[in-house]
């Protein structure tokens, strides 16, 4: 038995964010984490010398102010983790149909690109970006009045939140805006929701498009350098994380959490627990049911967001010659959004993939592309082929729903049946396929691809049926109608996807929530330190100048 002040199921960027606030505070922290890499959504992984990142592929916020570089200043993870800034021009290109738009860093610019397209639908672009923009602004004024009675100061606080925060994405498009081209090119990030417009809240897009505003930025390294600076600082504050420990029980005595019990029946005792499993696997797992009667009712009625199909790939083309550069790639086959995505939520897809999002990321961060020492001699075969411009990594995802996959659920990971092991290789298939309409002959210069599925997901991510962003951001399940960051159990605090936001920064920000709770503090600040302008970010234009500095 060991004894800790705090202990963290989850070490997902909520959990690490509550971790890391608490150990700075002076706690003793102990994070648990079922992987064997830490970081949720965050982690990186290899496979034959190529590194790949599920869950980011770009990051917001980090300008000077921004929310997201708030937390990383404040927690003093900047010694060890660095951002590239992604194409300021295009750090989005979205493919409708045969059409593309890019989007540029900066709402005026973006408003004015798309008004230059679109001249006849300027008014509606105007009004349809000053919406957005009350909606954003409503929500940072009031985003710690949502729970009664300080909610009934809303009519006054936030007019424009009140009247549209349970109305979806769709209706306000069509409000403004009459040409199906621009319409698709604006709803064409609900991906980053992975609901059709039609059912994504409107609140939601709007703080997503916001947070994007400013640029888009990757973790120099990838992915993995988010959790490795978070547990360097973990551990220089005296704090622990054991990875490979699977926490099976949350312990309560007298109403109060005093503590987990692992796999294997080790105790672990803590004066506070915050778990960053999701929900529905810490209601329905962990915390025994006469402890979360009224949270299992909503497990229950709540629903989560789709899941999809991971293809990660190399290709031995000269990708940034051929003028591809770091920015994203969301490629629709029609202008039908709304009917691509409603049929992804319902149905595996049929002949064709109908929309994939690519993501270059080896040309996201360029020190990536620096040879290695010592080198793979087939990676230095590929490098002389293509004059150093490749290979090249490259994560591919479409959306599926998880009742295709249920019937393996209980087999285990690497033995599951021959029908499984072809169904990924049949969806593989057709995201290559649909990948052509992005880089032509993409395949036929493939030299490795690997498929996950929903149940790779909840295997590595412990995540709930697949899904890709905890629950459903629908308007009716979220803010006071989400999850809570607590329970009936007190010294129990909860943080993720499924409670305030999803995302890297709004998971982030659920932890800095968690930690607030626990230290009792009036705002979620005091866990910072001040900003000081030392989260060191290389821009986008002449990156081998840096590339050259930093190696």
């Amino acid at each position: 038995m060991s004894s800790w002040d705090t202990v963290v199921i989850g070490s997902g960027p909520g959990g690490l964010t509550a971790a890391v606030a608490l150990a700075r505070a002076g706690q003793r922290v102990l994070v648990l984490e079922q992987h064997y890499l830490p970081g949720g959504w965050t982690h990186s992984f290899a496979l034959d010398g190529h590194r790949f990142s599920p869950g980011v592929h770009y990051i917001g916020d980090l300008h000077p102010g921004g929310g997201v570089r708030k937390i990383y200043e404040g927690l003093g993870l900047t010694g060890d983790l660095e951002f590239c800034e992604m194409n300021p021009d295009g750090f989005d290109h979205l493919v409708v149909g045969g059409e593309r738009i890019d989007q540029p860093k900066g709402e005026r610019a973006w408003r004015d690109r798309l008004i230059a397209r679109f001249p006849r639908e300027r008014q509606g672009i105007e009004a349809y970006f000053d919406l957005l923009g009350r909606v954003v602004r409503d929500v940072q004024r009031c985003d710690e009045l949502l729970e009664f009675p300080t909610a009934l100061t809303l009519p006054f606080r936030a007019p424009t939140l009140l009247r549209h925060g349970f109305g979806t994405l769709a209706p306000v498009v069509d409000r403004f805006i009459a040409d199906p081209l621009l319409k698709a090119f604006l709803v064409a990030q609900c991906g980053n929701h992975g609901l059709a417009p039609s059912r994504a809240s409107l609140p939601a897009h709007a703080i997503m498009a916001a947070h994007y505003y400013e640029g888009a930025y990757y973790p120099r390294g990838g992915a993995r350098r988010i959790p490795q600076a978070y547990i360097k600082e973990l551990r220089r504050r005296g704090g622990r994380i054991r990875t490979r420990t699977r926490v099976t029980r949350i312990l309560v005595e007298g109403g109060r959490a005093v503590g987990v019990e692992l796999e294997g029946g080790e105790i672990v005792r803590a004066q506070d627990v915050v778990c960053n499993a999701d929900p529905a696997v810490a209601f329905g797992k962990l915390l025994g049911k006469e402890h979360c009667v009224a949270e299992l009712r909503k497990v229950g009625k709540m629903e989560w967001s789709t899941s999809f199909i991971s293809c990660f790939c190399v290709v031995d083309m000269p990708l940034r010659a051929m003028g591809y550069d770091s920015g994203n790639y969301w490629w629709y086959r029609t202008a039908d959004l709304d009917g691509i995505y409603r049929r992804m939520e319902r149905e595996l897809p049929g002949a064709q993939v109908d929309a994939l999002f690519v993501a270059v990321s080896s040309l996201k961060d360029p020190a990536a592309m620096q040879p290695r020492t010592p080198e793979r001699s087939e990676g230095t075969r590929l490098r002389n082929e293509t004059g150093g411009d490749g290979p090249h990594t490259l994560e591919m995802f479409t959306f599926v729903p998880y009742e295709p996959f249920a019937k393996w659920r209980e087999s285990a990971q690497g033995q599951r049946a021959p029908e499984y092991e072809e169904l990924k290789r049949w969806l593989g298939a057709k995201m290559v396929a649909a990948a052509e309409n992005v880089i032509p002959g993409f395949s036929r210069h493939l030299r490795l691809c690997e498929i996950g599925t929903p149940l790779t997901n909840d295997f590595y991510c412990e995540s709930y049926r697949g899904a890709a962003y905890g629950t459903a951001k629908t308007p009716w399940q979220l803010g006071p109608f989400s999850f809570s960051q607590r329970c009936g159990v007190d010294h129990l605090h909860f943080c993720g996807a499924s409670t305030m936001s999803h995302g890297v920064g709004g998971a982030s920000l659920t932890g800095l929530v968690a930690a607030q709770h626990v230290l009792g503090l009036a705002r979620r600040d005091d866990c910072l330190a001040p900003e000081d302008g030392s989260l060191r970010i290389y821009p986008a234009e002449h990156p081998e100048r840096w590339v050259r500095k930093a190696a």
